[in-house]
């Protein structure tokens, strides 16, 4: 056995040989500091299409995120080819910290969240008064992420023209959510997407409503041809054809600034990442009310303070009353 002595030369000494013939790993990431800014518009199959200096990029995750993954809205940084040309690829190097994110669950007993945007500053709930009809606890669950997710809520209400909003919009009045009111005539020749952009102008807007309730057809009007700009120049990078309604698309507000971020349709809409506890911030008016509640109190039991702080005067009981039906709506499914 040979014992090296303490004048060894590199020549001396056996290294083993990497089998793959890779470079050997190391923790040290680079910095990528002229790496570029860009917005994630969409995602597909694991590749991602950004916005970078007015061209989308097609790009991947790089491998040193782990399993961080990028969605739509999200700020990222890109190192590679960012040309827009066919064929090209970058690499998402970072991923920004978000403001917001709307976050959903396959339903209430499935752990396993999904990020469905970043950064978006308004929740826009699309919802036909008829035809198929309205669904106040689907409304009332996207209200709940809303608020969890640092999202300002706006009702978008359909089909006006089948059926008056008066009876829905009762309900949420004491939530003082701002709303719109449109037909399907208002749509195509009307003022009703003007009514809308005024509501979206300077702002992120995510659209989330379930199938039939007119969200593609107001979203096309909102963003008219930038629609088939935006997803011609996916088609023409990824090849596939169409824009795939599984994932969200982010398309520039037509006529003002602003971004439209649309959803797929969704059939419910899980709450089991929400901590009950966080929805009564929106509720400003009722937060001072909860220092006299018990420890961990879910504010729906019977010796909560808030029932004895709105009979004083100091809330309307109708703001209670709603913020009562969003935690209750966690407990239980949509349908039932």
């Amino acid at each position: 056995m040979r014992r090296y002595g303490k004048h060894t030369d590199e020549d001396d000494i056996r290294s083993r040989p990497n089998r793959k013939g890779n470079r050997p790993r190391t923790s040290i990431r680079p910095k990528h500091e002229d790496a570029a800014e860009g917005m994630v518009l969409t995602v597909d199959r694991g590749r991602l299409t950004c916005l970078v200096d007015g061209r989308t990029v097609l790009a991947m995750k790089a491998r040193e995120l782990g399993r961080k993954a990028a969605v739509v809205g999200d700020r990222v940084s890109l190192v590679g080819d960012m040309s827009g040309k066919k064929d090209t690829l970058a690499r998402i190097v970072r991923i920004g910290e978000r403001e917001s994110v709307l976050r959903r669950t396959a339903d209430d007993d499935d752990p396993y969240e999904r990020v469905v945007v970043a950064n978006a500053d308004q929740l826009a709930v699309v919802t036909a008064l008829a035809d198929p009809e309205p669904r106040p606890r689907m409304i009332d669950r996207c209200l709940v992420a809303a608020y969890d997710g640092g999202l300002e809520p706006l009702l978008v209400l359909t089909k006006s023209d089948l059926a008056s909003p008066k009876e829905l919009l009762a309900m949420y009045g004491a939530l003082d959510i701002p709303y719109v009111v449109t037909s399907r005539e208002e749509l195509y020749e009307g003022d009703g997407a003007d009514r809308v952009r005024e509501q979206l102008a300077g702002r992120t807007t995510a659209f989330v409503g379930h199938s039939g309730v007119g969200k593609t057809t107001l979203v096309n009007a909102l963003v008219g041809e930038e629609r088939r700009r935006v997803t011609g120049q996916v088609n023409a990078v990824t090849g596939r054809g169409r824009h795939t309604t599984t994932s969200a698309l982010a398309l520039p507000l037509a006529g003002a600034d602003g971004w439209v971020i649309d959803t797929p349709g969704v059939r419910s809409f899980g709450l089991h990442h929400v901590d009950p506890s966080r929805v009564i911030l929106a509720f400003p008016d009722l937060v001072p009310g909860t220092e006299n509640c018990p420890r961990a109190c879910g504010h729906d039991e019977p010796d909560c303070a808030l029932d004895a702080y709105v009979a004083e005067g100091h809330a309307d009981p109708a703001r209670l009353e709603s913020l009562r039906r969003l935690l209750a709506t966690r407990e239980r499914r949509e349908g039932d």
